[in-house]
């Protein structure tokens, strides 16, 4: 008999808590950051994805850069700039390969730390948010 006055007295409570809870301009503006923060990450992480693209189809250049017959006196590779192709010696293609991994490699690293912040700043405002309206708000993503 207890629990089932616990439980009416219960779903009493759970009604009451899920009254509406008004939101204020304060709120409003953390649920438009969110969304926000939510949106450039979105945008960064096709960027990352991008970046690591470009990075393997390198890494693979390279290694086949590396089987390549150094012994012959005049050895020539196509580089691609933009929509160009160049003819350059192995050395210098390797030297050029090498520069563009390394950019690639501190881009990566870059977008990497910008989306750590924003993943950062989007955990505090849901515990903001969760706090404040509970259930009646959905920030998962």
């Amino acid at each position: 008999m207890a629990s089932l006055l616990q439980r009416r007295m219960l779903s009493k409570e759970d009604e009451n808590a899920g009254q509406e809870v008004e939101v204020r301009r304060e709120d409003q503006d953390k649920i438009n950051r969110f969304s926000r923060l939510h949106q450039r990450r979105l945008i960064l992480d096709e960027e990352l994805k991008t970046k690591n693209k470009e990075k393997e189809e390198l890494d693979d250049l390279a290694t086949e850069l590396e089987l390549a017959d150094e012994d012959e006196k005049v050895h020539l590779e196509r580089y691609r700039i933009g929509d160009a192709f160049f003819h350059l010696e192995l050395e210098q293609a390797q030297e050029m390969l090498g520069t563009a991994t390394s950019r690639i490699e501190e881009d990566t690293t870059v977008l990497e730390d910008k989306i750590s912040s924003i993943k950062d700043q989007m955990t505090e405002l849901k515990v903001d948010l969760y706090a404040r309206f509970g259930k009646q708000i959905n920030l998962e993503v």
